[in-house]
């Protein structure tokens, strides 16, 4: 429900204004002055404010500035083509004369909403418009992925918090749009958030915003990603790297709807759904005190695991298919095949960096391949590399198979090839380093790891 604010020094006409609009369902506060409102509410609170231009005391335009980017619309009795132009050359998104009719003004509350919530919508997916989700195009037919699909279908619909469970590069982000897109609030915008990416220090400020002058560096007031998200869906990624104070911030999130911005005293409200995403043990991060059990038990109400691709049998031969149709698309190249070696040798390997190896693989097979098909030679995997261990309940094998693979090939291969290798990141590669004690080896002129 929109929040409106009135601010007119007469009563009559706060008064009907107030009835009129919560006749059309907004929630309405009302001042007779700008200090009046300023006092008593937090006026960048408001999804619109309606304003008089001529007040006692300051302007009815002075709050364009304490409105923290929330639309104004003016109104006056003294229409002139002057004080239009000027307050709208103030900010003013609209102006209005009195006396207006009532139809009139309910169109032009409910098309500056409409406008505002757009321009929030499209300030989320900025970051993000030049990526390609085929959220409809997700392949398996294993019996794994079918209990997948089978869970996005009941939940998607619903605004039930969902944990999302797997490996690195299997998909978890790809599973969180397909849910945001089957959902009621596929309209609105999905905001995602790496969380492992944002130092401890800014976690706070860039989940629920900071306030002018919070911190050192602070020079303005800033929305947060959680209000970016209000009305649709927030993604955490990565929710297992959640700061401590962070995690109390999401847990009144999703306990009340609540937000507070760091260096504020205001309440916020803020209407979100939350799907979260880890390759982490989270119940054993909970048993270890490192994550709020509390939290974890709000965020896993409903709960997909993904499979690593190594045990999705013929589906990673179908899905190598697929991802080079795409990526000769993509790339403009004319569309190849796979070489039955090649085929085989992709259904042999154990893709320890799941489908985001696989389609590393691919790009840099269609790259380098002069032919119609794709070799062996031009994927670069090695087939005979044994498989990390399946056990759900440990992450031991997998840093075990992380170290002794960076370890065996940091010589003849980059940072950059280490990562696409693994299917991760350069910075990924970087803090597992790390964490699991591999620290980069300096190299010698011939390129290779010096010895110590």
């Amino acid at each position: 429900m929109s929040e409106i604010l009135i601010i007119d020094d007469e009563a009559v006409i706060r008064s009907a204004l107030t009835r009129l609009l919560k006749r059309h369902g907004y929630q309405v506060t009302s001042a007779g002055s700008v200090s009046e409102a300023e006092e008593a509410n937090d006026l960048t609170a408001f999804d619109l404010i309606i304003a008089d231009l001529r007040l006692p005391g300051e302007a009815g335009t002075s709050v364009i500035d304490k409105s923290g980017g929330s639309p104004v619309l003016i109104m006056t009795s003294y229409a002139s083509v002057k004080s239009a132009v000027e307050s709208m050359r103030m900010g003013a998104v609209d102006y209005i004369a009195k006396p207006f009719d009532h139809e009139e003004l309910i169109m032009v509350v409910d098309r500056i909403l409409k406008e505002a919530r757009l321009q929030r919508q499209n300030a989320a997916l900025k970051s993000t418009v030049q990526r390609a989700y085929p959220v409809k195009g997700m392949i398996g037919e294993c019996a794994a992925m079918k209990e997948v699909f089978s869970r996005i279908d009941k939940v998607a619909p619903t605004d039930a918090n969902v944990l999302i469970l797997g490996e690195s590069g299997t998909g978890k982000e790809l599973v969180a749009r397909a849910m945001h897109e089957r959902s009621q609030r596929r309209d609105a915008a999905i905001v995602t958030v790496n969380c492992a990416a944002i130092p401890e220090e800014l976690m706070e400020s860039e989940l629920f915003g900071h306030e002018r002058g919070a911190f050192t560096g602070a020079v303005g007031t800033r929305e947060g990603l959680v209000e970016a998200a209000d009305g649709g869906t927030l993604f955490l990624d990565e929710v297992a790297e959640l700061s401590p104070a962070a995690q109390a911030g999401l847990l009144r999130v999703l306990q009340d709807g609540e937000i507070r911005r760091v260096g504020s005293n205001k309440v916020r409200r803020a209407d979100v759904r939350v799907l979260a995403a880890t390759h982490r043990k989270l119940g054993e991060h909970v048993r270890q005190h490192r994550f709020r059990e509390d939290l974890y038990f709000r965020l896993r109400v409903m709960e997909i695991e993904l499979p690593p691709l190594r045990e999705r049998g013929p589906d990673v031969k179908t899905m190598a298919k697929h991802l080079l149709e795409r990526t000769c698309t993509q790339l403009n190249r004319p569309q190849m095949r796979l070489h039955p070696d090649a085929l085989a040798l992709i259904g042999r390997y154990q893709w320890p960096g799941n489908v985001r190896e696989l389609e590393n693989a691919i790009e840099r097979a269609v790259i380098l391949s002069d032919r119609e098909y794709i070799t062996p030679d031009l994927l670069a995997i090695e087939p005979d590399r044994p498989a990390p261990s399946a056990n759900p309940d440990s992450e031991t094998s997998l840093d075990y198979y992380f170290c002794q693979f960076v370890r065996e090939h940091e010589g003849r291969l980059t940072e950059t090839e280490l990562a696409k290798r693994l299917g991760i990141s350069r910075k990924t590669l970087w803090e597992r380093r790390q964490r699991l004690g591999v620290p980069r080896q300096p190299r010698s002129a011939n390129g290779d790891p010096r010895t110590r």
